[in-house]
């Protein structure tokens, strides 16, 4: 599933939510100096759409100072570098993207033949391993659906010893699933509820005023005998005086009633198969061809590949809605994550696709909870290794320890890493203070390498819009532009190395935070990843320049 904040529910106040790759240049270590700045408390709407970017220094702002970085870079030369974004669907088209995307040179355009024989027909822009289809369940009811045939209705004394472990994880899986379910039905008919006494109130105040279109005035200025009208006028009181009006509450809450919706009708039904149109087994590796070449965004709703995309590379010259990161990169849409968990062989395919394709940083701002297939997707991040490809991967938004409960994808397997070309982030907010964290971002002294700006995010959607979105799939595309953007001035330099650089070249953040999923509990960014720092463009270039010089 696409790792995003993917509702924004309304808080009414009535209401009470290795194996490593050989370094050839050694990696220096970080500074231990830490920055201790008091959040700033206005921000203007221009510091508000690009604080991702800000520098904490000299803005109080905690962004990867990428501006200090681009001053530092000036008259360098660069190289164009591939960034794959495996995602969903991507408005190549975009005002703000259009100029970045990468062109297949030894693919002929519309001709249906596989000119550069990779046995994929006319992939010019990337390669859709989607096909037609979007809508999709969620693994866990995948896995469940598979296994409940032979498991379901039966107790530990029918199972063969062979069989034990197998149950076990069977009944682990059924009460994890029943329990998901469970609390998509009761957010589903929450907020349905909230928008029918959201509704009932309207329709009280609008009798009460004789208006239609009535004011805050008119509120103050009536008066009712009936101790239920009074209530609901002291709602609706509440509502006006913070600057919206019931009307736009409840039309905010369909966001919430629709997110739950989709859970209980795709995510969580057993009797949905969203790739049953793709017309390819999931299950087996067969086949590796399937898809067709439409990169593009297919739904109303797919604006997630586009957002991702444009914190990476939107076009710095044009001066229009964004600005990404990197300003010599070219987009490889690689279309794999649909509205649900993707599959496994999707994301190795997916993977493989963008490394035989010239990619040299790969964003993965998708995760879940169960992965079967696991071992496909290892294989894929070593075969990435070895092709010296940099994997920049979202941490998850569940507010929870990745080091006890996995995430997937991952490059740890039994405990092990398994490459030194794959990086994980966390993500912060625009407040330097002990909210810093978002209140969504997991996190893991071991799972989390580092943490970047992923909180109300302002960049491209599709068909030349913008929107804030938040969530670690923010803060994931604005590291691997980081990394894009040493790979580009300094292509000496490996995936390892890159990594390493990113990791140690962070702003230290020494104080005290709130944890995600418990605010009443307080740590350090040293106590939830590995290195406790936050993403430093500025810093890395430093870094990156130092070893290349000191080469040379």
């Amino acid at each position: 599933m696409k790792i995003t904040k993917q509702i924004t529910i309304v808080a009414l106040s009535a209401f009470v939510a290795s194996c490593s790759s050989i370094r050839k240049i050694a990696v220096p270590e970080g500074s231990n100096v830490s920055i201790m700045i008091p959040a700033k408390k206005v921000f203007s709407e221009d510091q508000v759409n690009n604080w991702s970017h800000a520098d904490l220094a000299t803005d109080s702002i905690p962004g990867i100072s990428l501006a200090k970085a681009y001053q530092f870079l000036k008259g360098k030369k660069s190289v164009p570098v591939i960034v794959a974004v495996t995602d969903s669907g991507t408005d190549i088209l975009h005002e703000d993207l259009k100029a970045n995307v990468w062109t297949n040179p030894k693919e002929i355009a519309g001709n249906g033949k596989d000119d550069d024989k990779n046995g994929f027909i006319d992939d010019i822009h990337g390669w859709n391993f989607l096909g037609s289809t979007y809508d999709e369940t969620l693994e866990i009811t995948r896995v469940y659906r598979m296994t409940k045939p032979k498991y379901e209705g039966k107790t530990s004394v029918d199972i063969k010893k062979k069989d034990a472990d197998d149950y076990t994880a069977f009944k682990a899986l059924e009460e994890d699933y029943k329990k998901s379910l469970e609390e998509a039905k009761k957010g589903q008919e929450q907020y349905m509820q909230y928008q029918e006494m959201l509704k009932g109130v309207e329709i009280a105040m609008r009798k009460l005023t004789g208006k239609k279109d009535y004011t805050l005035k008119d509120l103050n200025e009536t008066n009712s005998t009936f101790a239920e009208v009074n209530a609901k006028k002291e709602m609706a009181i509440r509502i006006l005086s913070s600057g919206s009006t019931i009307e736009d509450q409840i039309k905010q809450l369909d966001g919430a009633v629709d997110y739950y919706t989709s859970k209980v009708n795709t995510y969580y039904n057993l009797d949905f198969d969203g790739r049953a149109a793709l017309n390819d087994d999931a299950y087996s590796m067969d086949t590796k061809i399937y898809g067709d070449n439409n990169v593009k965004n297919q739904g109303d709703d797919e604006i997630h590949g586009t957002h991702v995309s444009g914190i990476i590379l939107a076009d710095r010259t044009n001066n229009l809605g964004a600005k990404g990161v990197v300003d010599n990169a070219l987009l490889m849409a690689v279309r794999m994550v649909p509205n649900g968990d993707e599959y496994d062989k999707d994301v190795a395919l997916g993977i493989r696709y963008a490394v035989d394709n010239g990619a040299k940083v790969i964003n993965t701002s998708f995760g879940k909870g169960y992965s079967p297939k696991a071992g496909w997707v290892y294989d894929a991040i070593k075969y990435a290794a070895k092709k010296d490809v940099l994997i920049v991967n979202a941490a998850g938004n569940d507010a929870q320890n990745i080091d006890e409960k996995v995430s997937y994808p991952t490059d740890v397997e039994d405990t092990k890493e398994i490459s030194d070309n794959f990086l994980t982030i966390g993500a912060i907010t625009r407040f330097y203070n002990d909210g810093l964290l978002a209140s969504f971002t997991n996190y893991g002294k071991k799972g989390v390498d580092v943490f970047a700006p992923g909180h109300d995010i302002y960049n491209t959607v599709p068909d030349n819009e913008y929107k804030k979105l938040s969530g670690t799939s923010m803060a994931s595309p604005a590291t691997a532009g980081v990394a894009a953007l040493i790979r580009s001035y300094y292509p000496e330099l490996s995936a390892s190395q890159v990594k390493h650089i990113i990791m140690n070249s962070g702003t230290l953040v020494d104080m005290e935070v709130s944890l995600p999923g418990d605010e009443s509990k307080k740590v350090k960014l040293s106590d939830v990843s590995k290195t406790g720092r936050i993403v430093n463009a500025y810093n890395a270039i430093l870094m990156a320049d130092a070893m290349v010089n000191k080469k040379k």
